[in-house]
């Protein structure tokens, strides 16, 4: 695609091209900017949907500066916007650092508003259930819950984002958030202070609301999240990070039974009716019984698995066709009805039972529906960890939703990100979320990948699949880390892979006297982690999947990346099943439109860990000999960066050595 002519340029895309030309809103504002054409040229392109109403499909490489390319021309445009994003860290970013800068380096008077889920925001009714309940479990809970009290009473937004040192996975968070399902809402005590509320005011008067995509399909399958009301008046829908689009939706769109849930549940209507009914109810008994319900269904669920480990997905029909895994669904929906009877007996007295009745009722649907066969055009499978099961049936992929919303109103909408497939047409991504018809646009990086980046990939190797192939990885990475001193990251393709390469390094460095330390993904939060990494140069981080991407470590901290193997999808994953089932149906070779795509658009996401910035150097390694070797390899290769490949080991330890020695001092 190619710009218009000046004299054809509209009024917006005219703004656009004075926004970033030097001398321009942007270089004023900032003594560091730089005029990029592939910046310019995609956010003519996204000027170009705005004023045409239609869909934009933009590919933009590294260091392309894509967040300003579709923020500058959504905000010239005076369009009432909403932009999602995939995480609520990267909301923040936005909301926090980007928006701001921008609208007053424009000097536009836009408001802004952030809106995240529920379980963001502090409830403070459940706060003050959770002081009286006396249930909390130990004693850094009860610490949480005073440090979470003595900063209610200063926050306005009630994000819990804003509270340093909060672990995300602390137990208090669902004691002090409220879901869909215990939310008493208009009825609530605290609702004219409820901050769920205000959030969504707040998004309602805005003229750019912030979301993320988990809350964007949440909204689309229980409209309780304020999208679906905020989206209608939305002239200009941006998707940012939208490679992780259509995993989130496929997660949220379909049916989820956890046995997780229905103990939180035996848990608020033992606390609710021992607190306000007591004596009206057997609220023991009843409790009593749901709990052991949902711990039978995750007991039948596990089968002849004993001990779990992280989180395993089981096919459905492995476990569906046991009678024990019958029998205690059923015995799910019989405890949650009777549940129900009790809290129906009791539900004028307040407006915690009604909610409570709700939510059994709905256990108890949605124990039926799994009860019987699956709905046409979806799968079905059980998700497995330590402490529960959930019992999943999604849709194979995001279209008929996403094209439900985009034919409801003629609207932009724009999807973006560094990733989004290995052709032209971008299929990985139009194909599963229905965008067939839609324009598309690939910018590559404006960094010089060949002056400054290797790839080695070795091809005397062994294979991924034998015995002798994660002990390689690490004595590989133990050379390339010693050739650099530290600052590598090896991301592995499963968590297996990542213990046993993370200790064979540990050992290695530990009996042949190297100052080298292991950071393992699971040691600690993924923030620590990073600063530790970052704090202590001759290190090597261990990771798997949630730092293959949204990790940005520029300059010379980080100049080796090694990817364990190709990451293909698990062939035994039941999603992945159905989708190679489907297109085996229509003729086609899932290999090829299925597996090569799925691993090139992970590849690329990994490989973006090395190069961040203009001055960034560094090696990448792929220890899987098939991408040297087999027919595919090109179309994999192809899909990177244009990084210089070197042939030899020693090549590589030498352009390591060549990095080490100009590194800058920490």
């Amino acid at each position: 695609m190619t710009l218009p002519n000046p004299p054809d340029l509209t009024p917006l895309e005219e703004a656009v091209a004075e926004a970033f030309a030097q001398g321009g809103a942007l270089s004023q504002a900032d003594p560091r900017y730089v005029e990029r054409e592939v910046q310019q040229r995609m956010a003519q392109q996204v000027a170009q949907a705005i004023d045409g109403r239609h869909a934009l499909v933009a590919e933009a490489g590294t260091g392309v500066g894509k967040t300003f390319a579709y923020l500058v021309p959504t905000l010239l445009s005076g369009a009432r916007a909403l932009v999602s994003t995939a995480t609520k860290s990267l909301q923040d970013q936005l909301f926090l650092r980007d928006l701001p800068r921008l609208r007053d380096a424009l000097g536009l008077p836009l408001t802004i508003a952030l809106l995240k889920g529920r379980a963001s925001y502090l409830c403070t009714h459940r706060m003050n259930q959770a002081r009286q309940s006396a249930q909390l479990p130990d004693r850094w809970a009860v610490r949480t819950l005073a440090k979470i009290e003595t900063w209610s009473r200063a926050t306005t937004s009630g994000d819990l984002a804003e509270l340093d040192g909060l672990d995300e996975r602390s137990s208090v968070i669902p004691l002090v958030t409220s879901t869909r399902d215990n939310c008493l809402g208009s009825e609530c005590p605290d609702y004219r202070q409820c901050h769920v509320m205000k959030a969504r005011r707040d998004a309602m008067a805005a003229d750019l609301v912030v979301v993320n995509h988990h809350l964007f399909f949440a909204d689309m399958a229980l409209r309780d999240s304020g999208v679906a009301e905020l989206l209608p008046s939305v002239e200009v829908a941006v998707f940012d990070e939208a490679h992780q689009l259509a995993e989130a939706g496929v997660a949220f769109l379909g049916t989820t039974l956890g046995t997780g849930q229905v103990i939180d549940f035996a848990r608020d209507m033992l606390g609710a009716g021992l607190q306000l009914a007591r004596g009206l109810a057997p609220w023991q008994e009843l409790a009593a019984a749901c709990d052991k319900a949902a711990r039978d269904l995750r007991m039948a669920a596990a089968g002849p698995l004993r001990e779990v480990r992280g989180s395993l997905k089981l096919r459905w029909d492995e476990r569906a066709e046991r009678a024990d895994f019958g029998t205690a669904l059923q015995g799910v929906a019989q405890a949650c009805e009777a549940a129900q009877r009790g809290l129906d007996t009791v539900s004028e007295i307040a407006p915690d039972f009604s909610k409570l009745m709700e939510r059994a009722q709905n256990f108890r649907r949605m124990a039926a529906q799994f009860e019987q066969p699956a709905a046409p055009g979806c799968v079905r499978w059980i998700d497995l960890s330590p402490h529960q099961a959930r019992l999943v049936e999604s849709p194979l992929d995001i279209r008929d939703a996403l094209r439900e919303q985009m034919d409801a109103a003629p609207r932009a909408w724009i999807f973006t990100s560094a990733t989004l497939g290995d052709d032209e047409r971008l299929s990985w991504f139009t194909e599963s979320a229905g965008l067939e018809d839609a324009l598309t646009l690939r910018v590559g990086s404006p960094f010089d990948y060949a002056a400054h980046a290797r790839l080695y990939i070795p091809a005397a190797f062994p294979k991924p699949n034998e015995p002798g192939h994660p002990p390689a990885v690490a004595a590989l990475a133990a050379r390339c880390a010693r050739a650099l001193g530290g600052r590598t990251f090896v991301l592995t393709t499963t968590l297996r892979a990542l213990q046993t390469v993370g200790e064979r390094l540990r050992d290695t460095f530990e009996s042949e006297g190297d100052n080298i330390q292991v950071l393992m993904q699971g040691s600690m939060p993924k923030r620590q982690l990073l600063q530790q990494f970052l704090a202590q140069p001759r290190s090597v981080l261990v990771g798997s999947q949630s730092f293959w991407e949204g990790i940005d470590v520029p300059g010379d901290a980080l100049q080796c990346v090694m990817i364990d193997k190709l990451p293909f999808p698990p062939p035994n994953d039941p999603l992945v099943e159905a989708r190679v089932k489907r297109l085996e149906s229509e003729g086609r070779n899932p290999f090829s439109d299925y597996f090569i795509a799925e691993a090139a658009v992970s590849l690329k996401q990994g490989a973006g860990r090395l190069i961040r910035s203009e001055t960034d150097r560094g090696l990448l390694v792929v220890c899987d000999p098939r991408m040297a070797g087999m027919n595919y390899g090109k179309r994999l290769r192809d899909a990177l960066p244009p990084m210089t490949r070197v042939m030899a080991e020693a090549e590589a330890l030498e352009w390591l050595e060549g990095l080490q020695a100009q590194a800058l001092p920490f």
